[in-house]
């Protein structure tokens, strides 16, 4: 799997904000079939930083009604990273 195709995109919550100020933690969308080391180098080496901590959580899609016809949302899977003391992703940051 290409590096580009595992980070989908970050995250940017309230939750994602406090954890980005308070631990150095950032939450990025990743690839379904993505494991922690893949993350890892994915973060390592698109924003040039050192991550120290990868943990992953899958989501399940919820079922939607729209009228009569039932559908689901897409499963996805978040990753929340922590990267080494002092160091951040730019990219988020001016956001």
């Amino acid at each position: 799997m290409k590096l580009h195709e595992i980070i989908k995109r970050p995250l940017i919550t309230e939750k994602a904000s406090l954890q980005k100020e308070l631990f150095d933690k950032y939450a990025f969308e990743v690839a379904l079939e993505a494991n922690k080391n893949e993350i890892r180098r994915a973060i390592e080496s698109v924003f040039k930083v050192h991550v120290t901590d990868v943990k992953t959580i899958r989501f399940r899609g919820k079922f939607r009604r729209v009228g009569r016809n039932m559908g689901q949302r897409s499963n996805w899977k978040k990753a929340i990273v922590t990267l080494k003391k002092g160091e951040k992703i730019e990219v988020i940051e001016g956001v």
